[in-house]
């Protein structure tokens, strides 16, 4: 039994494979249609989520099975203080495989070491987001065509986007990638990143300005400041519209740059951008759905 709690649990071939066949998901969804049939998947949701659980859930819809969960820590048996532990034994009598956000850095980690279950990691705290980052990898290698050669800068909050950490870690470890992180000051890459970039000779740098670098980058991957990673509402408050991407910021970059996020956004992308070709976030969503289905297949060892 597998577990996904990091990027890094697969291998960059075995990557290629989960690509190669969330692509053959995209082009044959029929052919999937009750792959999954009589399976269940449960979404042990503790923190808000909208893209990550309903694509979870309409993955495993698309793919014949059933969906329980909860999408809320107060409307489950946390509110009355079992643990995570207890929970996902519980689950595991339920379910065949859960998908689990948590607030708290390493939870989905410590339910994996309970659950007699496949249990993906889908988000916690400012830590890891692996199924974010393999949507982040499926949407370059479908776009660009390979995961190879190109420059990243990744924009807004970096000290606390748990989806910027992970898709940092999960690139160095293909060929050629530069990496151009633009923060303020106050939401710098975390320094041990800087160190593993160093450590493997990968080429980075940090500027405060986007306007300087937007010339030089094939990918922009834009994130919000997330209010509910801040102790201080001021602090959010000033920060929060630091960076805005707009008609006239995009005319400075390369006519092949694609422009990805996360999502949500609130003020970092202007809705002007959305007309712009190079705007690829919504189509990252639909490969989300595409990647989550090929994840669930492969943690359960179905094959089509």
């Amino acid at each position: 039994m597998r577990h996904l709690m990091s990027p890094l649990d697969f291998t960059t071939e075995e990557l290629e494979q989960l690509f190669t066949l969330a692509t053959d998901i995209e082009h044959n969804m029929p052919k999937y249609a009750n792959a999954c049939k009589g399976k269940i998947l449960a979404t042990c949701f503790y923190e808000p989520s909208t893209r990550t659980r309903l694509s979870f859930e309409s993955a495993m819809l698309n793919l014949g099975g059933s969906v329980i969960g909860f999408s809320d820590a107060n409307s489950s048996s946390a509110s009355k203080g079992e643990s995570v532990s207890d929970t996902i034994r519980v689950i595991s009598c339920f379910a065949n495989i859960c998908a689990m956000r948590h607030p708290k850095e390493g939870a989905p980690m410590v339910a994996a070491s309970k659950s007699s279950i496949p249990v993906i990691n889908a988000g916690d705290g400012g830590h890891q987001h692996p199924t974010q980052t393999l949507t982040d990898l499926m949407t370059i290698r479908s776009l660009k065509g390979d995961i190879k050669d190109f420059t990243i800068g990744l924009c807004g909050d970096l000290k606390f986007g748990r989806t910027v950490h992970s898709l940092i870690n999960a690139l160095m470890r293909y060929p050629n990638i530069n990496f151009v992180f633009i923060s303020p000051p106050e939401l710098k890459v975390p320094s041990y990143i800087k160190e593993q970039l160093k450590e493997r000779k990968i080429p980075y740098k940090q500027v405060i300005s986007l306007d300087e670098v937007m010339p030089e980058l094939d990918f922009l991957y834009m994130t919000r400041v997330q209010r509910e990673r801040f102790f201080n509402e001021e602090d959010y408050v000033r920060l929060k519209d630091f960076y805005i991407l707009d008609k006239n910021k995009m005319e400075n970059a390369k006519k092949d740059m694609l422009v990805l996020h996360p999502l949500p956004r609130v003020n970092e992308i202007s809705v002007e951008v959305d007309e712009d070709p190079r705007a690829a976030y919504f189509k990252q969503v639909q490969y989300g759905v595409y990647v989550r289905m090929a994840l669930i297949l492969t943690l359960l060892e179905i094959e089509v």
